[in-house]
């Protein structure tokens, strides 16, 4: 008996034609699968990215409410985060909840080592958390973090209360006050998510300290959702690591979210999470169809599973 090789040459020479771009991603587990590395790897995936997932700590969360977090310590999420970086070439960089200030100065040291990588950051509602922590996260983050920060994320709300404290004018604050107040921080670009609009809209807005660079006007659905901040923000970091340019980055990323968004899941007894799968669901609808006009039997492939599914990008030209 002949030694058989582990792969045919064919196969080897389709695994190094094939470039997929790696992302990191820094996030805490949710076993909810409403957020944190689930919907970084998802999103990722599904945008024809590689995922790496960092885990910074673990919810304590269902699909109704979080209860609490433990935090890993940070030699555990540097020598993760290490260990990739020294076998894989990353080619940008995710932030999510990192739940400790010592995983933000974690986080700072990798974004300063890599200066040319992208780094898209997300910085969620923290209403459950213990007040004092949030403020000395926070004050951290803007210390360490932001100045490394290509594009922040986050809700209009949010933003407003961290990055304007001060603010004393009557007037709401448009999404270049917000992008003036970040650019302080050396942050160029912010995505502001979820600025009310009128008739039930709300809007997000890609801005700079200078002008407005783009915006999408979106209905607000009738359900409650969650983990649509992380999986906006890793699509955004996936397209990004690619070189598709941030402004069609960011319509593409958007697009991606409210497609998510229309064909939600609702797991449990509470609110409804992002399909990030909707275009797997999708394509499996459109092959029934076919196989049912045609009369005859969905193809199957070698493996015998059905026919392969398009790729999302191709999807949303």
């Amino acid at each position: 008996m002949t030694n058989q090789p582990e792969s045919s040459p064919s196969e080897s020479t389709l695994a190094a034609t094939i470039d997929t771009a790696s992302i990191l991603c820094f996030n805490a587990n949710d076993p909810s699968g409403a957020g944190g590395t689930n919907a970084d790897a998802l999103a990722v995936a599904s945008m024809g990215g590689h995922p790496c997932t960092v885990v910074t700590g673990a919810l304590i969360r269902d699909t109704l409410d979080t209860i609490d977090f433990y935090a890993l310590p940070d030699d555990a999420v540097q020598q993760q985060a290490q260990t990739v970086l020294q076998d894989i070439p990353i080619r940008a960089i995710k932030l999510g909840f990192l739940g400790s200030i010592e995983n933000v100065r974690v986080c700072a040291e990798v974004t300063i080592d890599y200066p040319d990588l992208p780094v898209v950051a997300y910085v969620t509602g923290m209403a459950w958390w213990d007040s004092e922590l949030i403020d000395d996260y926070l004050d951290a983050y803007q210390e360490l973090l932001l100045p490394q920060v290509t594009v922040l994320v986050g809700a209009y709300g949010l933003l407003w209360r961290w990055l304007l404290p001060d603010r004393t004018s009557e007037h709401r604050p448009s999404p270049r006050d917000i992008a003036k107040a970040a650019a302080e921080h050396g942050v160029p670009f912010v995505l502001v998510t979820g600025i009310p609009t009128h008739d039930q809209h709300v809007e997000n807005v890609l801005a700079s300290a200078d002008t407005i660079y783009g915006s999408g006007e979106f209905e607000l659905f009738e359900t409650e959702y969650i983990g649509a901040g992380d999986t906006l923000s890793a699509a955004l970091t996936a397209l990004l690591a690619t070189e598709v340019p941030l402004s069609d980055a960011t319509a593409e990323a958007m697009t991606y979210l409210d497609k998510c968004l229309e064909g939600g899941l609702r797991p449990g007894m509470g609110k409804t999470i992002p399909d990030r799968l909707f275009w797997v669901h999708a394509d499996d609808e459109d092959e029934e169809e076919a196989g049912e006009e045609a009369g005859e039997e969905e193809p199957e492939d070698a493996d015998g599973t059905a026919g392969s599914t398009q790729n999302l990008r191709n999807t949303l030209q």
